[in-house]
């Protein structure tokens, strides 16, 4: 296990204190334990929310039979092949 060594400090009032410590009590862990787990939990979720997402399943299904769809885009095509002779695209 990693050696822990991180440290945040907050200010609560007294009635949140009793009800944190209430909380860890009743889960069997302690305070600083199951403070951590909450904040973990939340911090999960508002990272999930802003980094996903989310599509109705036909809309999804309709993006991926497009994507399987190719399409011509001459117009794309051509400014590729200029942007290759520039040397701004290289083939890897």
């Amino acid at each position: 296990m990693a050696v822990k060594r991180g440290r945040i400090e907050v200010r609560m009032s007294a009635a949140e204190k009793d009800r944190i410590e209430v909380g860890a009590a009743t889960a069997g862990v302690s305070t600083s334990s199951f403070m951590l787990s909450a904040a973990i939990e939340r911090a999960d979720e508002v990272i999930a929310e802003a980094t996903t997402t989310v599509v109705p399943g036909d809309y999804f299904d309709s993006l991926l039979a497009a994507l399987d769809r190719p399409e011509l885009a001459p117009g794309l095509e051509r400014a590729a092949r200029r942007a290759r002779r520039s040397g701004r695209i290289t083939a890897r």
